[in-house]
């Protein structure tokens, strides 16, 4: 009797300790959602960003983005270099952006971690083949990989944080996550201020962002420019792209000052908006961007909306297209541009 009352405890507690292990083990592929994601980013950013990959890479205008011509050329030599293909594999992205330097510096730093499914023995493999004198760091358990990016060769850091997780950015926010990861550290989640505005976001959204604004970078902002000195008064930024009914929604909110400063804000705006509207009588699309473009105050915010069918989006995708073929070729007109002056003359 007292044997099989020995087995059934030992097998209550094997129970409890896999569902506990379940738990604390990290946002997995697949399976990870946005605040699984946010617990990972360290507490002292500034402000957040956090991307739906997988759910943004299957809308319909994204996908026939990425297949035509050579676009779809280098996606898919994206795919043959890392193995991973953003569309399958690759599920959300969270980044934290954190202040740095001293009040009145708006210097700072960051870190982004990747949730997918990847090959770490691949992945590694390609790192040391495209940058052989990339530095490695034992920290935590874990390998921090730095090499330097760019013309200006900045230094990037990165580390696996686990089968499911990669962490890139500067060196001192790469460890700052690690010390999240390995819970000598707090997350963003349990700071009071970026807790608040993450629950005023739209975290359903495929992309959005929540911003704490320090007062004496808007202070510095309003100073150079007069007028935007309205802007002072704003403490936080809230931004958000989704996209439902074969359309794109965008939102972005100022929260912060009164009615009256917000009221400038938005007659400001509206100035701005209006300027573009010049542009609709030689591209219509434009105008037709403007007019779905709409901008209110309230007494504690002011909120840019817009909602823009997929249609428009093709629309400005093809002008934006255009312009940079005749940027490119030294503002010469393209061929399409030749053949509609033919056309008007006729």
């Amino acid at each position: 009797m007292k044997k099989s009352i020995t087995i059934g405890l030992i097998c209550v507690l094997a129970v409890l300790g896999l569902t506990a292990c379940k738990k604390a083990a990290s946002p997995q592929a697949g399976g990870a959602t946005a605040k699984d994601m946010l617990g990972m980013i360290p507490k002292n950013v500034q402000g957040v960003v956090v991307i739906d990959v997988h759910r943004g890479m299957t809308l319909p205008f994204v996908e026939n983005a990425i297949k035509k011509g050579k676009e779809n050329e280098k996606y898919q030599e994206f795919i043959k270099q890392s193995g991973i293909d953003p569309q399958k594999d690759v599920y959300f992205v969270v980044i934290g952006i954190a202040r740095t330097g001293k009040e009145g510096e708006n210097s700072q730093a960051g870190a982004g971690i990747v949730n997918l499914k990847y090959d770490k023995a691949a992945l590694l493999a390609k790192l040391k083949e495209m940058a052989p004198d990339a530095k490695e760091e034992a920290y935590e358990g874990l390998t921090i990989y730095t090499t330097v990016q760019g013309e200006e060769k900045k230094p990037v850091s990165g580390a696996f944080l686990d089968d499911s997780n990669i962490v890139l950015g500067s060196d001192s926010e790469v460890k700052a996550v690690i010390d999240v990861v390995k819970k000598k550290a707090e997350s963003v989640l349990k700071n009071p201020e970026i807790a608040g505005l993450i629950a005023k976001s739209k975290s359903a959204a495929i992309l959005w962002s929540a911003f704490a604004l320090p007062p004496d970078m808007m202070k510095d902002m309003a100073a150079k420019n007069p007028m935007m000195s309205s802007l002072e008064s704003l403490n936080a930024l809230l931004l958000s792209f989704d996209y439902s009914n074969k359309s794109l929604q965008v939102e972005i909110t100022g929260m912060g000052g009164d009615a009256d400063k917000n009221k400038q804000i938005a007659e400001f705006l509206t100035g701005l908006k209006a300027l573009g509207g010049m542009a609709s009588a030689k591209k219509p699309e434009v105008g037709d961007l403007m007019n779905k473009i709409a901008i209110t105050s309230t007494q504690d915010s002011v909120s840019i909306k817009a909602d823009l069918p997929e249609d428009l989006l093709t629309k400005l995708g093809a002008t934006a297209e255009e312009q940079l073929k005749e940027k490119m070729a030294g503002g010469a007109p393209t061929e399409e541009k030749k053949q509609e002056k033919k056309e008007e003359k006729k």
